[in-house]
């Protein structure tokens, strides 16, 4: 299972962060030690001292697939659901400064969080993302990032097209979509929940 990721996808984003707008998708890799067990205790990293959360929509890959056409590519996500890529903000930047990958603070132990798994039908997924699929975040019970897939600079179809151009997608893969404004930093004792459909998804207390 791997963990493929999308940088750069929410305009607002990119300039919260002073960011370039990217000429295709941004594409970085998480390991499979980088997802959280929910039956532990979150911590902070002790190498960072600017833990950001990014909410994102996730997509869990049904079936393999290489070089897929966006008219078929909503067949290959079986679930969706919602997870937060954890950034070593500070750690970041270093890296970016001095124009070295971004691993360190993305890829680290424990930087995924995956909510719980929702299932649509290819047909469903379809009319949802048709009218965009709103999300939303809230840290310590304020909402702190609310998403719309309609404003993403790529879409989910033309995201897995792209990916699938490079990496053969495999059933079990995640994707994490990109993150909408309002990310920031992280204390001890910070509580966060992330809901779509009206439905809570995703619960987790920093340690």
């Amino acid at each position: 299972m791997k963990i493929i990721c999308v940088g750069r996808n929410y305009v607002d984003h990119i300039e919260e962060l002073n960011n370039e707008k990217p000429q295709e998708p941004v594409i970085f890799l998480k390991p499979d030690t980088s997802v959280f067990n929910s039956s532990n205790k979150f911590y902070i990293p002790e190498f960072t001292e600017s833990l950001h959360y990014e909410c994102e929509l996730i997509l869990k890959i049904g079936k393999n697939g290489k070089s897929i056409p966006e008219n078929f590519a909503l067949s290959y996500i079986s679930e969706i659901s919602l997870g937060i890529d954890w950034t070593a903000r500070d750690l970041q930047n270093n890296l970016k400064q001095k124009g070295l990958p971004w691993e360190l603070a993305k890829a680290f132990d424990n930087s995924a969080i995956i909510g719980e798994w929702q299932k649509f039908e290819p047909t469903d997924l379809e009319n949802l993302l048709s009218r965009g699929i709103e999300f939303t975040l809230r840290k310590n019970e304020e909402i702190v990032q609310n998403g719309n897939t309609r404003l993403m600079l790529y879409s989910i179809p033309e995201l897995i097209c792209f990916i699938s151009k490079f990496f053969t997608l495999r059933q079990g893969d995640i994707i994490f979509t990109g993150t909408p404004k309002g990310v920031g930093n992280t204390n001890s004792g910070d509580i966060f929940t992330g809901e779509f459909f009206n439905k809570q998804v995703l619960s987790l207390k920093v340690h």
